[in-house]
């Protein structure tokens, strides 16, 4: 995973990031565009390391900052996300394999979901990065659960995490009622989870050529109970998993 030019590590929430800085030895801060950036190593790697904030805009934004002024030649984001898809549950893992915006409606100058410009709906991850996040993605998945704690464990019904890899949808907003849930079920069945970031950041890598690679802890069902216990969550369960995954991936 090594090159000379640096890799970002991005996070939507200060929580969901906190665990990949704590490996960080020598990050040195850059407030950019209201940003933060970290800029330091992990395991001997350059990384630039930034809270994007929460939404399409934001996320578009950190993306091209990242290209442009810090000279990223990959990009890795982990966070969570809600469960959409058959059998994906709380405490699982979805590797995105296609990102695509469930709120883009330019009809009927174009069909719905396709990006105006583009002749398309869907932008794919990197295969080859993918493919190496799906090796840290199976190796936490292996080991970290059962270190979590028992209490812990039977909060969130975690015996049995799993990874799925697929479509991941984005949208400018939190997908927090039953309704809403089944009715992107509908619309997308082949959506495996549904977040507020990765569609963005997936149209802008591939405006510029540079590979991008998204891994999401499903945090809830994208339901009523969406709200239920998330900071919690993200504290005990999702930041550790980020921060396993990264360093597995960097070693």
């Amino acid at each position: 995973m090594k090159t000379s030019a640096p890799i970002a590590i991005v996070s939507a929430l200060h929580d969901e990031l906190a665990s990949v800085l704590a490996l960080m030895p020598d990050e040195q801060k850059q407030i950019v565009g209201g940003r933060e950036f970290w800029v330091g190593h992990l395991h001997g790697q350059d990384v630039v390391a930034v809270l994007s904030g929460i939404g399409k805009v934001s996320a578009a934004t950190t993306a091209t900052l990242l290209i442009q002024r810090f000279g990223v030649n990959r990009i890795v984001f982990t966070g969570v996300a809600g469960g959409l898809g058959a059998g994906v549950n709380v405490g699982d893992v979805v590797l995105a394999r296609s990102f695509l915006q469930h709120d883009m409606d330019a009809s009927p100058l174009f069909p719905r979901h396709e990006v105006p410009g583009y002749g398309r709906a869907r932008f794919d991850a990197d295969a080859a990065l993918t493919d190496a996040l799906e090796l840290a993605c199976e190796r936490m998945l292996h080991t970290l659960p059962q270190q979590l704690g028992t209490e812990t464990v039977a909060a969130f019904g975690l015996h049995a995490p799993r990874l799925h890899q697929g479509l991941l949808i984005s949208g400018d907003r939190f997908v927090a009622t039953t309704a809403e849930g089944a009715a992107l079920q509908r619309e997308l069945p082949e959506a495996l989870a549904v977040e507020m970031e990765g569609a963005a950041f997936a149209q802008v890598c591939h405006d510029f050529g540079v590979p991008l690679a998204v891994v999401r802890t499903i945090s809830d069902r994208a339901d009523d109970a969406a709200h239920v216990d998330f900071p919690r969550f993200l504290r005990d369960v999702a930041s550790r998993y980020s921060g396993a995954i990264i360093e597995s991936m960097m070693i």
